[in-house]
């Protein structure tokens, strides 16, 4: 009996620090993020391993690196040239372009690719993985991905959300195992929801959520807040468990105040009901 408890007790140690060989779907690539307030992401790419990034959003890249402009989101499984255009579809209600592009090494060493964020603000790494293999966030919000990583819509189901969550019906939904990157305004908040925990957001300072969080919006109340408050009628609640991702300069915003201050006449004012209402119907958040 003593020796069968010591070979249990030998076999459990070795299945403790053994090296388990996980059997992803995405490629897996390693990055470093630079910068403060105009942040750039660097990826490095081993032989054949390719990153996916949205056009416009390249900065730099090694000798060796092939570039290829694809129809549609690059992931494994879009079915053929059907699944590529619906792929493609969904994107572009996203608000992203049509097409990606491909950043592939094709040599024999470790090469790296850059991508920089089109505003000022922060870059977030997501793990898929690590996070139930989807995550919903803002629209037109994704940077670049580990290739494999599919780039879909994600329809709020509840019609008050869709009609006065800021984002409208849909917002944006990352499936995979893999490395994805997305940009947000201003300093990012990144919190641990516990379960039943409700934090109340602008709709527009949403930036990423997992998906046990639970979307809603709820109405700001009292007239005077209506009237006169000057944060909009409505605002998101976002209940636990989960974690969210917060910013504090939703690119909505900050355009509103330059058109603003630069005499273009800007958004319907924020405060007023009217203004507030106005915003609704034109999907924008605060």
């Amino acid at each position: 009996m003593q020796i069968l408890i010591t070979k249990i007790a030998s076999f459990l140690n070795n299945i403790e620090h053994r090296n388990i060989l996980i059997i992803m779907n995405n490629h897996e690539i390693d990055y470093r993020i630079f910068g403060s307030e105009m942040q750039c992401v660097e990826i490095e790419l081993d032989p054949n391993e390719t990153v996916m990034a949205e056009p416009g959003s390249f900065m730099m890249m090694n000798d060796g690196i092939q570039m290829n402009t694809i129809f549609g989101d690059g992931s494994q499984d879009q079915g053929g040239i059907f699944g590529k255009l619906m792929s493609a579809g969904k994107r572009l209600l996203t608000g992203e372009s049509l097409f990606m592009t491909a950043y592939t090494n094709m040599g024999s060493g470790k090469k790296t690719a850059t991508f920089a964020s089109p505003y000022p603000g922060k870059i977030i790494p997501i793990d898929l993985s690590k996070m139930g293999g989807k995550m919903t966030c803002q629209k037109d919000s994704f940077l670049c991905a580990a290739k494999g990583v599919s780039v879909g819509i994600e329809f709020q189901k509840k019609l008050g959300t869709g009609l006065f969550g800021g984002e409208g019906f849909i917002m944006q939904k990352l499936e995979g195992d893999g490395m994805a990157f997305v940009h947000a305004g201003g300093h990012v908040e990144e919190r641990e929801l516990m379960p039943g925990e409700i934090l109340k957001v602008d709709t527009g300072c949403i930036v990423a959520f997992t998906k046990e969080v639970d979307y809603d919006i709820q109405f700001v109340g009292g007239i005077k807040n209506t009237l006169f408050g000057g944060e909009g009628v409505f605002f998101a609640t976002l209940r636990g468990p989960g974690k969210v991702w917060i910013q504090s300069l939703p690119i909505s915003r900050l355009a509103s105040r330059i058109m603003r201050y630069g005499g273009m006449g800007g958004r319907r004012e924020e405060g007023g009901i009217l203004g507030g209402l106005g915003n609704i119907l034109d999907g924008d958040g605060n």
